[in-house]
């Protein structure tokens, strides 16, 4: 896995001649732009398009949102927390090798080198909520087996974006307001009920000419067929009703 500081695939693209792993440091700005900055979902289809050319595999290139040559996310985008979280289910999901760095899971907000170095020892909580979040994404990932699946886009508008790998069906927002669509274009049988991991015992439906998707208060969702959700998913979602 190599690093090429630069945001353009043409630049970017021929190290992978030598390396068959790269940072998708093309990928790296867009997330920011759409995650942080607001900008419209369609810089990820066209960021793809984009990589199409350049670089011989994106599957095979590292996605992330924060790292130690950058100030993280919450330092560049005002503590915008909700943003954080919806980049880091896109790095966790979309095409490529994802990278958490140390931290994210803990909202550090450090500045540029050496402050997004901050040490995680007196701060580490496997019970925070975005810890949590990371881990369900990664069970499902895991009982998904996505990484064996091809990404496909079903859905894209400025505020919107749904794409799937195989019966794992993502649908993310890019502000904290709300937003309503159907998904008609998926990857799931009519009549299949399907489960969003985050909620899976109280937030499921039955297909019926889509998906019907509501997203609150700039929430990610992830939509499964209720019989493949991951064991280690519906224990940590027993355990949060439990308490």
């Amino acid at each position: 896995m190599g690093e090429c500081f630069n945001g353009d695939p043409a630049y970017v693209g021929p190290y992978q001649g030598a390396l068959t792993g790269l940072f998708n440091y093309p990928m790296f700005y867009t997330i920011s732009d759409v995650f942080g900055a607001h900008k419209s979902m369609y810089g990820i289809r066209n960021r793809y398009n984009q990589e199409e050319g350049p670089f011989q595999d994106i599957d095979a290139l590292g996605v992330f949102v924060d790292n130690h040559d950058n100030g993280r996310f919450l330092s560049r985008y005002s503590n915008n927390r909700t943003g954080l979280k919806q980049a880091q289910v896109f790095a966790l999901t979309s095409r490529g090798i994802p990278f958490t760095y140390y931290g994210t899971e803990q909202y550090y907000a450090g500045g540029n080198d050496p402050q997004n170095r901050e040490s995680l020892w007196q701060a580490m909580k496997t019970d925070s909520d975005f810890y949590q979040l990371i881990a369900t994404v990664n069970a499902q990932r895991k009982a998904s087996a996505i990484w064996d699946q091809a990404y496909v886009e079903r859905y894209v508008d400025d505020s919107f974006f749904a794409y799937s790998r195989g019966e794992f069906l993502v649908a993310l927002t890019n502000n904290g307001g709300t937003q309503q669509r159907k998904v008609t274009f998926h990857p799931f049988s009519e009549g299949e009920t399907v489960c969003n991991i985050f909620y899976p015992t109280t937030d499921c439906q039955q297909v019926s000419g889509g998906v019907d998707v509501y997203l609150s208060n700039g929430e990610s969702k992830i939509y499964v067929p209720q019989s493949s959700l991951s064991a280690e998913v519906l224990a940590n979602a027993q355990t949060q009703i439990l308490q």
